[in-house]
């Protein structure tokens, strides 16, 4: 993947090296509890908001560096999301950057304590994205997932599909239809419309990166295969076989891996959001 000419975009507030901050009332036995799994093990931030009441509240926000990183993981983080942005800027009216949040370990959020071992979230409250960056190295070696520059991509543009969805007012529908499901199954089903709208979400970004960045950002050749690689390595039904369990559909909280390919490949193949409705069959 070409990107390191693309535009930094300084939306980054770097957290690293503060260390993980506890939470108030709850002590770190309370985080296995709290913290947040949006993109691989679909824990809904809203109802991190609640847990975090009832344990008494988080512990002071932690603050880092605003500004551009420039270690190369850091920098990647950057060009990928000022890129998004920019292909989102061109598609959604009155589209708002979220602010990408860069941690180690742990970190306090709007939404409750995130913990590096969750994966990648976002937080609708405070419209943020964190990332602890080891994540990429989870992902490959105990999820079998690609390495490859837009495999790591892919994984944030999906949790920008979710800042999306918050502004879009998506996210808030869902949680009103969950609340209001008869069977976890069904509320189960909006979650995995709602994650597979992010996946083809990443695909209309990466249609998109090289056009709006003049091709300083842009997909090379076998960089899509990477990207479905990963969508394969963590769908719902790969990642129950992996625990060793067995495949239980009315459990997905994400889809499948036939479904988080299918849908990041439309998204790639069409470039348009509105080829995106995950929630037709529901």
């Amino acid at each position: 993947m070409r990107w390191q000419g693309g535009r930094r975009g300084g939306n980054i507030e770097d957290r690293r090296g503060l260390g993980p901050v506890g939470m108030a009332g709850g002590g770190i036995g309370a985080l296995v509890i709290a913290a947040i799994g949006y993109f691989v093990f679909g824990i809904d931030p809203s109802t991190t908001q609640q847990i975090t009441s009832q344990l008494g509240g988080a512990g002071a926000q932690q603050q880092g560096e605003r500004g551009t990183p420039e270690d190369q993981a850091g920098l990647f983080v950057d060009v990928i999301g000022a890129n998004v942005d920019d292909v989102w800027s061109s598609k959604l009216q009155g589209y708002q950057p979220p602010t990408v949040v860069l941690y180690e370990q742990g970190t306090t959020t709007g939404c409750g304590f995130g913990q590096a071992a969750m994966g990648p979230f976002y937080c609708p409250s405070d419209q943020r994205v964190y990332l602890d960056l080891s994540f990429w190295r989870q992902m490959e070696s105990q999820l079998g997932a690609s390495g490859a520059d837009f495999a790591r991509a892919y994984v944030i543009a999906h949790e920008y599909g979710h800042h999306v969805q918050t502004l879009t007012g998506a996210s808030q529908q869902v949680r009103r239809a969950q609340q209001a499901a008869s069977s976890e199954a069904e509320a189960n089903r909006w979650s995995v419309a709602l994650e597979l709208q992010a996946d083809c979400y990443a695909g209309v970004w990466a249609a998109n990166a090289a056009a709006v960045s003049g091709g300083q950002v842009a997909l090379t050749s076998g960089d899509l295969e990477e990207g479905l690689r990963t969508a394969s390595a963590i769908g719902d039904d790969t990642l129950q076989r992996r625990q060793g369990g067995r495949v239980v559909p009315e459990g997905f909280t994400h889809g499948s891996s036939a479904q988080r390919q299918e849908w990041l490949r439309r998204g790639y193949q069409t470039g348009d959001p509105a080829a995106c409705d995950t929630f037709a069959a529901l």
